[in-house]
């Protein structure tokens, strides 16, 4: 690939060509932008592996706790 070549993907939600240098990139629009994080807030996307502990999700320093 050149340098003045631009890569191009496919957008994660509706599979059309987006260039990489896109304002939206990875997604070719602020629809699919938001309509990936509307997936993960209701969970139909997640990580999978064991939930995080109370105590982890509450931040703040680890050897105090605060």
């Amino acid at each position: 690939m050149t340098a003045g070549e631009n890569r191009v993907a496919k957008c994660p939600v509706c599979r059309k060509p987006v260039e990489a240098d896109s304002a939206f990139s990875p997604f070719c629009s602020k629809r699919c932008q938001v309509i990936d994080l509307g997936r993960w807030a209701s969970g139909d996307y997640h990580i999978k592996g064991e939930p995080a502990a109370p105590w982890e999700l509450e931040g703040g320093d680890e050897e105090t706790g605060r």
